[in-house]
């Protein structure tokens, strides 16, 4: 395993450029430029193709999708393979302005992750999280004015001039961990999951808490293990819908015992050899939770 490959949705897919979201001419710059790719989405469903490998179904300025968009659903998502590229929200809950072109469709980007390319997958994570974020944000939070955006859509300005309130995107830090006795990890699984699935564990951190104390609480509640020391590993944008997964090794005591939390099924001590037999099965390679996995079952990271 390569310790400085990026995790799935992360990595340097994309020129954000922040600098141009300054611009306020920002919007006749795209349309005026022929080259620019136009990614669209519709609540969370993003525009794909519809072939056996998918891809981003790019469009140009030309297309009636495009078109038809109102200028406030836009937004400068940054230069993409060294192409503007801009994201087109459509309403969620209202018929699409214009027909899908031919051999694509809306599709949810989580069923997907397994087939487009990782580059991709990241674009669309990352135009997933900004549309989720302004849907949720239609209104002021301080006085209940509609937002407006402002920045190439990455801020939310309050609408009301005696308020103004700016709203940032805001994601939701999440640790996930692989405990391990040495010889064992400490993995669990939901109720929900496909028969043998298991994971490491993971929770969300609360208001006033640092990553460790979260580590250590979230480990404790829903397993009943204390642990004894942890090292920070990588992190994983994690659009589902707005969380940034901050993965950690930790160890504890060997032969420590076990009791299952409330948000999990079952939690246990797995083997190596439990794991690559497939008695036990990891999580989707897409996942950080594989990444911390497979360095422990490897050894580099144990």
């Amino acid at each position: 395993m390569n310790p400085g490959r990026p995790n799935f949705f992360a990595g340097a897919y994309l020129e954000r450029r922040a600098e141009a979201r300054e611009d306020p001419q920002w919007l006749s710059a795209a349309r005026a430029d022929p080259a620019t790719l136009y990614v669209i989405s519709q609540g969370t469903a993003q525009l794909v193709t519809t072939a056996a490998t998918p891809h981003i179904a790019f469009l140009t300025g030309a297309a009636p999708f495009v078109q038809a968009a109102d200028p406030a659903s836009m937004t400068l998502l940054g230069w993409f393979q060294g192409t503007r590229c801009v994201l087109v929200e459509l309403p969620a809950a209202s018929a699409a302005p214009a027909p899908a072109p031919p051999d694509a469709a809306f599709q949810e980007l989580r069923p997907l992750t397994a087939t487009l390319p990782a580059d991709e997958a990241a674009l669309l994570a990352y135009a997933r999280a900004l549309s989720i974020w302004h849907a949720r944000h239609v209104y002021c939070g301080v006085c209940g004015s509609r937002t407006v955006p402002v920045s190439a859509g990455h801020c939310l300005r309050c609408s009301r001039e005696s308020c103004a309130q700016d709203y940032f995107p805001r994601l939701d830090p999440a640790i996930i961990v692989l405990v391990s006795d040495g010889e064992r990890a400490l993995l669990g699984r939901q109720a929900g999951w496909p028969a043998r699935r298991y994971s490491t564990i993971a929770g969300f951190v609360e208001p006033g808490e640092s990553l460790e104390d979260a580590l250590l609480r979230e480990v404790l509640e829903e397993t009943g293990v204390s642990v004894t020391g942890m090292r920070y590993d990588s992190s994983q944008p994690w659009p589902f819908p707005s969380s940034i997964m901050l993965g950690f090794y930790a160890t504890a005591p060997a032969g420590a015992a076990v009791r299952v939390g409330s948000e999990l099924e079952e939690v246990r001590w797995v083997a190596r050899e439990q794991l690559r037999s497939g008695e036990v099965l990891a999580p989707p390679t897409q996942s950080i939770s594989w990444r911390l996995i497979s360095g422990w079952l490897d050894g580099s990271k144990a």
